[in-house]
């Protein structure tokens, strides 16, 4: 069903989405959802979605709700009924797309990381502050922000439950490049997708540990290694606006095409490992990999502190660890917090305590802060400038790793 009419009263706020793969998929669901459960001060209508192949792009637009469909960006970004751009598309084209957008006086929701490197995410933060001046928002689609869960742990760092950060600690272990014959698609590309596991996976982690932290990474030391150099070429690889998105192919038991197909390089890492640390003295690891048998979409984090520690696994996302290290040691010890109240972080719009969220339910959060903000003035976060703060970290572990882990500090 499509939803074009907005709810009597509202003002409404066309939505163009560029990209209809697995994220497009999760944007449009918050997109459809988000005016349904929380009571907004405008109103979404999905007014086109775009992608380059017309008869697939039209279908999707049928099957994700959408009014119209578009085979050009720019004819997306010069309709009169769309005011807000939603960028998911592959990492080489979000800079041109989300600096246009914004040069014609959209707002913006661009998928992480920002940019493919440095150089685009600066001046993508660039376009973004002007346009900030002229009263539009930008803002980086890290969804994990929007984990009920993870938005307390940040509110209890604030207030000090934790006392003084000494550790901060995160993973993000997938599997889905195990298989060899797995195809050459466009997360294998450095000139498409920027880079690997690093940026694919490690980009959300390292805006959890600075959102939670409260404070940058000042500096790295890293390892990245590709384990399997060459695979199969089968057609063109997926660009991001089809239906895979490139995380499965169909055809074998593995997922993988038949043998004999021609071999193409893979130019990107398939995991990274780096160490940081912060201006406080915290000190922070991480790991970053598809290589990890198994593990299907494994995020976990752990946050020590002076007076307590935080834990957050993403197979158990509507609970939260917690050990207060003031209470008496003969009774102390890391205990469940069930993310369910409606206190909790945006959880006053959804269900009775006790009956859980899941990963979709994120970007619905994720479309409430961005309409919220464009109807107040208030500030975005995760903004362009956060996301060029992560494009910096990842840099420096390119860099570390490109030197054998040679510690790489960061511009502030």
């Amino acid at each position: 069903m499509r939803e074009t009419e907005p709810e009597a009263g509202k003002r409404p706020l066309g939505v163009g989405m560029v990209g209809y793969a697995f994220m497009g998929a999760a944007h449009s669901q918050g997109w459809r959802t988000v005016g349904r459960v929380f009571d907004l001060p405008v109103e979404p209508v999905l007014s086109a979605v775009c992608g380059r192949d017309g008869g697939a792009v039209r279908a999707a637009a049928d099957r994700l709700g959408w009014a119209a469909a578009e085979t050009d960006w720019r004819a997306l970004i010069a309709r009169d009924d769309v005011d807000i751009v939603d960028i998911c598309t592959p990492g080489d084209s979000h800079a041109e797309i989300a600096v246009a957008a914004l040069e014609a006086g959209k707002h913006v929701l661009c998928e992480k990381p920002l940019a493919n490197n440095v150089e685009e995410a600066e001046a993508m933060a660039e376009a973004a502050a002007l346009a900030r001046a002229r009263g539009q928002v930008a803002m980086v689609g890290f969804n994990y922000r929007r984990v009920p869960a993870l938005a307390l742990a940040r509110r209890m760092v604030a207030e000090g439950r934790l006392g003084a950060l000494r550790h901060v600690r995160l993973t993000y272990l997938q599997d889905w490049l195990v298989d060899p014959e797995f195809p050459l698609t466009w997360r294998l590309l450095k000139e498409r997708a920027g880079s690997g596991a690093l940026g694919d996976l490690g980009a959300h982690i390292v805006d959890l540990a600075q959102y939670l932290a409260g404070e940058q990474v000042a500096g790295v030391s890293a390892l990245t290694e590709t384990f399997v150099r060459e695979r199969p070429l089968v057609g063109d690889a997926d660009d991001g606006t089809g239906a895979s998105g490139g995380l499965t192919v169909a055809g074998g038991a593995a997922g993988g095409p038949a043998g004999g197909a021609r071999l193409g390089a893979v130019t990107v890492d398939d995991a990274a490992v780096f160490t940081g640390r912060f201006p406080s003295g915290a000190l922070a690891s991480f790991e970053a990999t598809r290589f990890a048998t198994g593990r299907k979409n494994a995020l976990r984090l752990e946050l020590n502190g002076s007076a307590g520690s935080l834990a957050f696994d993403l197979e158990r996302l509507n609970e939260l660890s917690f050990h207060d290290h003031t209470e008496p040691a003969a009774s102390a010890g890391f205990r469940r917090i069930l993310v369910t109240e409606p206190d909790h972080p945006y959880l006053e719009a959804w269900w009775p305590p006790g009956h859980g969220l899941g990963y979709e339910h994120t970007f619905v959060h994720q479309a409430r802060d961005l309409l919220h903000a464009i109807a107040t003035g208030a500030e975005v976060e995760p903004s362009f400038a956060d996301g060029l703060s992560v494009q910096r970290v990842l840099a420096a572990v390119e860099e570390s790793a490109a030197k054998n882990s040679v510690y790489t500090q960061i511009p502030a």
